[in-house]
């Protein structure tokens, strides 16, 4: 008899035996990978074995599968290079083109327009109402001759003149109102025949008083 939690030594195996189980276990997982793995996941086929049981076509396909998914990733990477090396390039000239662009879209129509022909001597007043602080762009052209003219403002008690000239032919600019009141321009044809005048106006104004 012997003790029932131990094995019998009749019944392990022997050194031989395990050396052999050993190497039969390696013999069969080489098989494995020759006949099977190498043909199904890589495409090659060294027995043949592969390509008779349509193994080796399920490899060639993952293969070149993976191969296009690496050509896909390269070809990424090279166009992302090109189109940074681009936008360094040229950025600046493509934005100057895009804030130009931009800023031909976004800019606002003049909101109001006048014209008046003065006769040689004839002079004209107009103005507009703003708010201390407001500010107005404006452009206005002399056809057919020059002015003088004087950019001025009046209200509340406040008088102010911003700019005078004389025989000028057009001027442009922002008019900021330096205190709440009537703000605009005085023209006075001093040529020898008539000459009209066109005032372009937009901005933070309520009114625009005309003669």
């Amino acid at each position: 008899m012997h003790n029932g939690n131990k094995p019998n030594p009749d019944e392990l195996p022997t050194s031989a035996q395990l050396i052999k189980s050993t190497i039969l276990a390696a013999v069969a997982a080489v098989a494995i990978l020759v006949t099977v793995v190498l043909p199904s996941e890589y495409g090659i086929d060294p027995t043949g074995i592969g390509k008779a049981v349509g193994l080796a076509e399920m490899g060639d396909i993952k293969v070149q599968l993976a191969e296009e998914a690496e050509a896909d990733r390269l070809l990424g990477l090279q166009n992302t290079s090109t189109i940074e090396e681009q936008s360094s390039l040229g950025g600046g000239f493509f934005s100057f083109f895009v804030g130009a662009a931009y800023a031909q879209t976004t800019e606002p129509e003049w909101t109001d327009q006048y014209s008046v022909t003065l006769t040689p001597g004839e002079g004209i007043e107009v103005k507009l109402v703003m708010e201390e602080g407001a500010e107005a762009e404006f452009l206005w052209v002399a056809e057919n001759g020059v002015v003088n003219f004087d950019l001025h403002g009046d209200g509340g008690g406040n008088n102010i003149s911003y700019a005078k000239g004389r025989a000028v032919e057009e001027e442009e600019g922002v008019l900021t109102a330096a205190f709440t009141g009537n703000h605009g321009w005085f023209w006075r044809n001093r040529d020898g025949q008539d000459v009209t005048v066109t005032l372009y106006v937009r901005g933070d104004y309520s009114e625009m008083k005309l003669p």
